[in-house]
């Protein structure tokens, strides 16, 4: 659809842009033009994933010593930070019980294949703003004025809200998940060895899943937009929420309800706003209904 938008005749293009399209050679191109374009635009997002790959596997040490690894480790800021503010605040239990993960490689070749996948995770993850601005770029000619505006600011608050999903899953989720999981025993008798690539795939699916259910609030905007959801149904089904909410943060916090609040207000917080969201872009015909059931 982009590029069919794209590709309309200059003649029509300058009628549009007296209702905000912008004008432009762009808007002369024709569809193996735009495909052309899209090629150049993907060979240029492979090559800086690549590059920054490169980068990182030269700094693996340094990512999984004082990134990747370091929640595991008892004297991770997390820990510190709770232990202090449990001591000033005389609640015991927010000093956490000290892990003592043992990591092991069961591969021969696991721990190259896990530096190489964490090296390529991290050249696309700090390629991403590069990503975003090249797709911006490609679909820029199509949108009007206004809708640029609004892509825009929906690009930022995405990449906002995702950036904020993974530092929260970082420092709380992540360290509360490895220090549940990592100290549970069925029976005294059974260590626990961790493999290498167990420890990393929950590290990593943890930090990616908290950070898309930060995207809450963009979803919900998305669906209300099209009349698939409104914010009476969040508001009927508010109280299973909470349950769940809760749920995950009686599950991978210590049993004090000063942990569970540290989780469940920021998720919680996502859910309330979303329904405002909702309420805002929603048809008036199904604002007045709401009002009319209220």
């Amino acid at each position: 659809m982009v590029i069919f938008a794209i590709s309309i005749p200059i003649s029509v293009a300058e009628e549009n842009s007296e209702n905000g399209l912008p004008r432009g050679k762009a808007n002369e191109m024709t569809f193996w033009e735009h495909l052309t374009e899209l090629r150049s635009r993907l060979l240029r997002v492979i090559i800086a994933v690549l590059v920054l790959s490169v980068v990182a596997f030269i700094y693996s040490r340094f990512i999984f010593d004082k990134i990747i690894l370091a929640p595991k480790s008892s004297d991770f800021i997390t820990y510190r930070w709770l232990c202090s503010l449990g001591r000033f605040l005389h609640i015991d239990s927010l000093c956490l019980q000290k892990m003592n993960i043992e990591i092991i490689n069961l591969n021969l070749s696991g721990q190259f294949m896990t530096d190489m996948y964490i090296s390529i995770f991290a050249g696309l993850l700090l390629a991403t703003p590069y990503i975003f601005w090249e797709a911006w770029k490609f679909i820029k000619p199509a949108l009007y004025v206004k809708e640029q505006r609004y892509a825009r600011s929906a690009v930022f608050i995405m990449s906002g809200l995702f950036l904020i999903g993974v530092l929260f899953s970082y420092y709380f989720m992540v360290p509360w998940t490895l220090n549940f999981l990592g100290t549970y025993q069925v029976s005294s008798s059974v260590n626990n060895q961790i493999s290498l690539s167990s420890y990393i795939s929950t590290v990593i699916s943890v930090i990616l899943s908290v950070g898309v259910v930060f995207e809450l609030p963009v979803v919900v905007y998305v669906l209300a937009k099209i009349g698939i959801m409104s914010s009476d149904f969040l508001k009927r089904n508010r109280k299973y929420a909470f349950v769940v909410v809760l749920i995950i943060a009686a599950i991978i916090t210590p049993p004090d309800v000063f942990s569970q609040i540290i989780v469940t207000m920021p998720l919680w917080l996502l859910y309330e706003v979303s329904i405002l969201v909702a309420k805002r872009v929603e048809p008036k015909e199904e604002k007045a209904a709401d009002q009319e059931a209220d």
